[in-house]
């Protein structure tokens, strides 16, 4: 088997890559690197360019026939840029998805694995599943909700199938330390953690006033190699999965929830490193958080996932000399 994978050479694409060639599945990277990293590419086949560019997509093809599915990972995804600058994040997500799907079409691609978010829900519910509605409360959310209600049109319209993954919050790092988190000074929480441990600084807590056990923020974090072995059994059971529904939307998640003070104290616990915390208002498009429920991925994929959040911190921590000596 063979798969494109669009912004494969960012932190989740990377690490899906690698899932797919542990897995004997042979990974094709197409990534602009304006965040990925040409380091990550290792000695996979790869095309630096954007998925809107049509010449570009008929040349993978032309070069690559063998192409059995594509996993589509390229997009902006930080919240608050999304507040300020919401054209930009419509432009690349929504209307890049939109190019690249009609020039996938266009070559005969049948089989899409989307990049989606639980964000797409925004709801205070203690505990998501796939059909709960969606209420996505930030451009980046809505650019997500538009994807998937585009791509589930596409496929009722077309023989495109489509299995829109909502991804919980990912955190660690490729257990061999292949590729991680290629950003200094990451804006998501364990990333936050780490760079006040590492400059002996305040973390501040943002939001500290939700409906939640504790106040603050309510996350399912998901190690990032449970989230990236899930696209591997989804690629494995594609066909049997979309048999009776051309779009499918799977919750890819731990399934338990972590409040944001949680993760502290357990950051704390796993480094020995004593945190601060100061306390600021919620960000605009934060929501109080929530689980998602991931049964119906267990049904459908045989998928379960297996590392914990205590895993993922000490995965992260071993990450950073080494993103310092490859990156730098």
């Amino acid at each position: 088997m063979k798969v494109l994978i669009t912004g494969g050479a960012g932190y989740i694409g990377s690490t899906i890559a690698s899932a797919c060639a542990d897995a004997g599945i042979t990974p094709v990277i197409l990534d602009n690197l304006a965040t990925g990293r040409r380091e990550y590419l290792g000695h996979h086949a790869a095309y630096q360019g954007d998925i809107a560019d049509g010449p570009l997509i008929n040349r993978i093809y032309a070069e690559h026939p063998d192409l059995d599915a594509v996993i589509h990972c390229a997009a902006l995804s930080t919240v608050p840029e999304s507040t300020t600058d919401p054209v930009l994040y419509y432009r690349e997500n929504l209307a890049g998805t939109i190019a690249l799907t009609e020039h996938l079409l266009r070559n005969g691609c049948r089989r899409l694995l989307f990049a989606s978010s639980a964000a797409v829900y925004g709801t205070t519910a203690t505990t998501v599943t796939e059909t709960d509605s969606l209420a996505p409360a930030s451009p980046y959310a809505r650019t997500k909700a538009g994807c998937e209600a585009f791509l589930h049109d596409t496929s009722a319209a077309t023989g495109l199938a489509v299995i829109a993954m909502r991804y919980a919050n990912p955190i660690g790092t490729d257990p061999l330390l292949r590729t991680g988190l290629q950003v200094d000074g990451p804006t998501h929480l364990l990333g936050r953690l780490i760079s006040a441990a590492e400059d002996s600084t305040p973390f501040t807590l943002m939001g500290s006033d939700w409906p939640t056990r504790d106040g603050s923020g309510l996350r399912d974090f998901i190690h990032v190699w449970d989230l990236a072995t899930a696209h591997v059994h989804a690629l494995q059971r594609f066909d049997e999965a979309t048999t009776e529904r051309p779009f499918l939307a799977l919750n890819i998640s731990s399934g338990t929830g972590t409040t944001v003070r949680e993760l502290a104290h357990a950051f704390q616990e796993a480094t020995g490193h004593t945190i601060s915390l100061n306390e600021a208002p919620a960000r605009p498009g934060d929501v109080a958080g929530f689980t998602l429920d991931n049964t119906l991925a267990g049904h459908l994929l045989g998928w379960f996932p297996k590392l914990t959040v205590t895993q993922a911190i000490h995965h992260a921590m071993e990450w950073r000399p080494v993103r310092t000596r490859m990156l730098t």
